[in-house]
């Protein structure tokens, strides 16, 4: 074949070729390498904090027992991260350890700003003399703090009776407060009997049974009680009617019906 037969045929195949098809990978290739650069650069600036640092963090919430130091401690590897790569999970998890934070939330505010909400724990009364438990009933384990927690009952029992005695509590001082008596401490034993420590030491013994309905007897009973003049140590109401009350150095039975 000639070279002028050649370049015929080639001229013809080049005619075949569809341009179109071509150009379209080669833009497509073009594309994706675009897209591969700009995603590694900006993973780069995602991931350094000098492109994108935490300019500010907001504190919310009512703090009264969680110092500054505690909270700056729990945040050090926020301040050391981008906007972006901060792991608000740890934190959260972080700011949850802290002995009195009952919950915390962190979340990222656009452009560079993370807000920090902090709800403290609620103290509601000292538990087994050397914890404490919250308005729910949950236990937890904190430094003893006074002035805000100096005046809380002191509720005793066992392990898996928080909740219960806590309740017992509420439903029992209330009755006794609208009276006007104040109670002080609340034990249930391992029996599962109730006993009561009023604020002028008085305490009464409610037994396992009807601790409402014997918490009553005791406030009706009261006034006839005072009048035998005489300092009161204890109140034994386990009985299905009357009382027994103990002096400084006897009981006598008091009989209500």
């Amino acid at each position: 074949m000639s070279w002028k037969a050649k370049y015929q045929n080639l001229c013809e195949k080049l005619h075949q070729v569809n341009w179109y098809l071509v150009f379209g990978i080669t833009f497509l290739g073009v594309v994706i390498a675009g897209i591969v650069a700009v995603s590694f650069q900006l993973k780069h600036m995602v991931n350094d904090a000098n492109e994108l640092p935490i300019e500010a963090v907001v504190i919310q919430g009512e703090l009264r027992y969680t110092n500054a130091h505690e909270i700056q401690v729990a945040l050090r590897s926020l301040l050391s991260s981008s906007f972006f790569n901060a792991d608000v999970e740890r934190v959260q998890e972080r700011l949850e350890a802290l002995p009195w934070v009952y919950r915390a939330s962190v979340k990222r505010e656009w452009p560079a700003k993370l807000k920090v909400l902090i709800k403290e724990q609620d103290a509601a009364a000292h538990w087994n003399t050397k914890d404490w438990l919250n308005q729910y009933g949950d236990v937890f384990k904190a430094p003893l703090v006074e002035a805000q927690t100096d005046k809380l009952p002191q509720l005793f029992g066992p392990d898996d009776s928080a909740k219960e005695v806590l309740q017992g509590y509420k439903q029992m001082n209330a009755l006794l407060t609208i009276n006007g008596f104040e109670m002080r401490e609340l034990s249930l034993t391992p029996r599962h009997a109730w006993h009561i420590q009023l604020d002028d030491g008085i305490e009464l013994n409610l037994g396992r049974e009807d601790k409402m309905s014997r918490v009553q007897r005791f406030i009706d009973v009261y006034p006839e009680i005072l009048k035998q003049g005489k300092p009161i140590k204890n109140v034994d109401l386990r009985y299905d009617t009357g009382l027994a009350v103990g002096w400084a150095d006897r009981k006598v039975r008091v009989d209500n019906e």
